[in-house]
């Protein structure tokens, strides 16, 4: 019994490599999508801590603490008589001053139309900010002056 050997298959000729293009600069766009690959990361840590309680104790869920609001916010406050012109005279907690005088800018159309942080004083503002322009960020300063 005499085995035949086969012949070598036949390699069809090689060809050349196309020339290695160069890699393209990163870009915000390749940058967005690699983005949702981090966020799937916390999701695996989660159900890995919901899947295995270590104690009784840990499977248990306790209740979070009820946020207590600070008592200086709602302490209720004289205005001056230049800020009870806008926001009346009876004695308010700050959060209520900032509402009221927001109210009053809004409905007088106190704010400025191209930069709307900016507010522009009319007479009575004049006497509370002290200027003609105000940013939204530095009223809450300028009001607490007139609080006692």
């Amino acid at each position: 019994m005499a085995t035949a050997k086969k012949a070598p298959a036949k390699k069809a000729p090689a060809k050349k490599a196309a020339p290695a293009k160069k890699a393209a600069p990163a870009t915000k766009v390749a940058a967005k999508k690699a983005a949702p690959a981090k966020k799937a990361a916390p999701e695996k840590k989660a159900a890995a801590k919901k899947a295995a309680p270590a104690t009784k104790a840990a499977a248990k869920k306790v209740p979070a603490k009820k946020r207590t609001v600070n008592a200086a916010f709602m302490k209720a406050l004289t205005p001056s008589p230049a800020l009870a012109a806008v926001v009346g005279a009876s004695p308010l907690p700050r959060t209520e001053v900032v509402s009221k005088l927001w109210t009053y800018i809004k409905k007088n159309k106190l704010q400025d139309a191209v930069n709307k942080r900016m507010i522009n004083a009319d007479a009575k503002l004049k006497e509370i900010f002290g200027k003609m322009q105000v940013s939204m960020f530095e009223m809450a300063g300028l009001i607490g002056k007139h609080l006692k």
